[in-house]
């Protein structure tokens, strides 16, 4: 059963923000990014796994042509801000697992199935009859009287 989450729109633009800048400034000033990288890997790698800092490199790359000073906060934060947001996806999906696989949120609460019970009525086998054991204990004497043995 779905959520009553009315935002989707919103929700699909602001995910994929980065993405969607990156993708404007490649448009916009395919010089830029050219400048800012050598082959086309990088960039589609860039925009696929870490989008906030591939758009941070470009435009700290356009200054002096180096990663220097500050740059390296403002690139160190762009690091942190991909990671918080691939976390983020990963915890607001992690009801979609099913319950009893690692990492669920019903995975404390999981109770194994009862296993299924035969459908065909087996007829219950008789027990063996128990034998007598041939010798039998003395009965415990009273702890104030002493025992009195048999003479053999």
């Amino acid at each position: 059963m779905r959520s009553n989450n009315n935002s989707g729109c919103l929700t699909a633009f602001v995910s994929s923000f980065s993405r969607i800048m990156l993708l404007f400034a490649w448009i916009a000033r395919p010089v830029m990014m050219d400048a800012a990288f050598g082959s086309f890997i990088i960039p589609c790698l860039g925009f696929m796994f870490l989008p906030f800092t591939t758009l941070m490199y470009v435009f700290l790359k356009q200054g002096v042509g180096a990663i220097q000073g500050l740059d390296w906060l403002w690139l160190f934060l762009a690091v942190i801000l991909d990671f918080a947001s691939i976390g983020a996806a990963g915890a607001a999906n992690r009801n979609r697992i099913p319950a009893g696989y690692p990492g669920s949120y019903a995975e404390k609460e999981y109770v194994a199935p009862v296993p299924a019970q035969p459908t065909a009525v087996t007829p219950p086998t008789p027990a063996a009859p128990a034998q007598p054991s041939a010798v039998t204990p003395p009965a415990p004497a009273a702890p104030d009287q002493p025992t009195k043995s048999k003479p053999q």
